[in-house]
């Protein structure tokens, strides 16, 4: 996974604590086709009829002939004990989790930090109308998990398909392709798309074709869940080191694999473990529909965040904003197994000590390493988790008063009475951004607006080197990068910018990494993980955060006659306790 009133040089620049590719072408047939359409279809308020898609097609099916653990079956129905649940954090994985867990009966209380839902896909508003995101969000036609969760609160209208093809903008707005548009679906249709890339010259394609002829992917083809294990044994190489030992070419990995690499994992090809990229691959090639992207119709918050939590409070869940899990309190029982028995909470002045039968830490990497206990690191399973670390990343947000992706009629790129421009994610080897897309077209319900124009969202990625950098600084650059990639957009006015910088979103997936996620059940008996680091056989993602929710919900539910026992266990004794502690007051008395 940012809207203005039109004004001279206003901006807004945000910074938050961590809790929270060149081929030249020109315009092919298919492209224009693709602008055409952006402009006739994505205008709105007065000037366009609203533009929605459901999720019951184009959306593939990862319960055939996909790997078991990408979307594991509907949970049977629970029958045990009501459990008394307290989940720390309210981003992607710790919704999942109370959704699951609220579906089966058991009282849920969400407990955030922040002021707002979300994590790394939330959203606000600020005193000035404007949404800002926490980065760019894209969804991918796999992701049936968080797929089934939209569906489920009623958010499955809320997404907008765009035109099924990898759009590569390339220095002085030459544009490069992965069309996916075919007669036929995978792995043709994947097929056609890289033999017929303008994005690679002809040697580069060739080469490109030969190394995933011979990976992991065409095993996937009959045996999904065997190709999953090649791919797992993978993890110990970086894609770049995978990829030119069977053939591939450095100029495939800088002009399309790097930028690729960077908009799912925040780094580049070099850096980025090979596990990652071939679990992709392996989907695009055996799914039609895995590499059809889409977009929410506004901001996360009223169209993905903003349903999940309506849905949670009508179950009954309840959310406590602005209480941040300061220490989780433990102890040991009398065979020495260690459990939780408490959080304690703050909110400002206020304090307070949460019980319950089962607790989530539902935070991402920063967040669980400063939560987790430091006597827990005798552990393994805990101690692993410190050598996970976060990647920086700096979404920008930048408003003009035209339409920067409108690259065939400069005139029109200039009027303010229709949206004009590319609809789609687009991706860059020739910026700091790997990726970006015009909200205002992409996302027009509310990002567009009928007296400005572009509202262009860029990740820099990897954000290291912006994240000391004043605002300004960032913005200025980032302007000039823009114009470089889109000439005919000089002369446009920049009216009002924002920077969010993360200090670690997504965990950093090197070589090697993938051995020390941690799985949702952890060796302290009532405590639990959710997050997309955790382990799952996705990536580090919006669906991989709601599978781990899923997973971790499985765990709680598996074990709910062993943590109802475990509670009545510490009542007792604290029933034992309280009549001790009276015996000696009377004793005292006496005396």
């Amino acid at each position: 996974m940012q809207l203005v009133y039109l004004m001279a040089s206003a901006s807004i620049h945000l910074q938050l604590p961590n809790q929270m590719l060149g081929g030249t072408s020109s315009l092919s047939h298919s492209w224009k086709e693709l602008l055409h359409t952006s402009k006739s279809s994505n205008n709105r308020k007065a000037n366009a009829p609203a533009v929605s898609c459901n999720l019951k097609s184009k959306v593939s099916d990862m319960s055939r002939k996909a790997p078991k653990g990408l979307f594991p079956p509907e949970p049977e129905k629970y029958e045990g004990p009501k459990l008394k649940v307290a989940i720390i954090g309210s981003g992607l994985a710790g919704l999942s989790t109370a959704v699951e867990l609220l579906d089966q009966g058991h009282e849920v209380d969400i407990y955030e930090s922040r002021a707002f839902i979300g994590g790394k896909v939330g959203s606000f508003v600020d005193k000035r109308g404007n949404h800002i995101e926490m980065g760019l969000h894209v969804f991918f036609g796999c992701y049936n998990n968080l797929f089934r969760l939209m569906k489920k609160v009623g958010a499955d209208e809320n997404l907008l398909v765009k035109q099924h093809t990898h759009t590569f903008i390339n220095k002085g707005g030459q544009i490069g392709e992965l069309d996916f548009r075919f007669l036929t679906g995978a792995p043709l249709h994947g097929i056609k798309a890289f033999l017929t890339t303008n994005q690679l010259l002809n040697f580069d394609k060739v080469a490109n074709a030969v190394a995933l002829a011979t990976s992991p992917v065409v095993r996937a083809l009959i045996d999904p869940d065997g190709a999953m294990r090649d791919i797992r044994n993978l993890d110990n190489v970086s894609f770049s080191e995978w990829f030119m030992s069977h053939g591939g070419t450095r100029k495939s990995i800088q002009r399309m694999w790097d930028p690729v690499a960077y908009a799912l994992g925040f780094i580049n090809c070099d850096n980025i473990s090979a596990r990652c990229m071939l679990t992709i691959f392996a989907l695009f090639a055996t799914k039609t529909e895995a590499s059809l992207l889409r977009m929410l119709k506004g901001s996360p918050d009223l169209y993905l965040s903003g349903p999940i939590k309506r849905y949670i409070t009508e179950k009954g869940g309840r959310f406590h904003l602005r209480w941040g899990c300061r220490k989780i309190l433990y102890s040991k029982n009398s065979a020495g197994e260690t459990y939780v028995s408490g959080l304690h909470l703050s909110k400002a002045t206020q304090k307070q000590i949460v019980k319950a039968d089962a607790y989530v830490a539902a935070c991402d990497v920063p967040g669980i390493k400063r939560l987790v206990p430091s006597e827990w690191k005798k552990w393994e399973f805990f101690d692993n988790i410190y050598k996970l670390v976060g990647v920086p990343v700096v979404t920008v947000q930048l408003r003009f008063n035209g339409w920067v992706t409108e690259l065939r009629d400069l005139e029109h790129s200039r009027q303010l009475n229709q949206a004009a421009g590319l609809d789609n994610l687009l991706y860059t080897p020739d910026a700091d951004f790997s990726c970006f897309a015009d909200l205002a077209i992409t996302s027009p319900e509310d990002y567009y607006r009928s007296d400005q124009g572009s509202l262009l969202q860029v990740v820099l990625t990897p954000g290291d080197p912006y994240m000391p950098l004043p605002n300004e600084e960032i913005v200025d650059k980032v302007h000039k990068q823009v114009l470089s990639l889109f000439p005919s957009a000089q002369g446009l006015e920049m009216t009002w910018s924002s920077v969010v910088k993360i200090g670690q979103s997504l965990y950093r997936e090197a070589p090697g990494m993938d051995l020390f996620r941690p799985d949702q059940k952890t060796p302290v008996q009532n405590f639990f993980l959710a997050g997309s680091y955790t382990k799952q056989d996705y990536i580090d993602s919006m669906e991989g955060a709601t599978l781990s929710g899923r997973q971790a919900s499985a765990y709680i539910c598996e074990s709910g006659t062993m943590l109802a026992e475990l509670t009545r266990m510490l009542e007792f004794d604290d029933a034992l306790m309280q009549v001790k502690s009276a015996e000696s007051a009377d004793e005292l008395t006496v005396v």
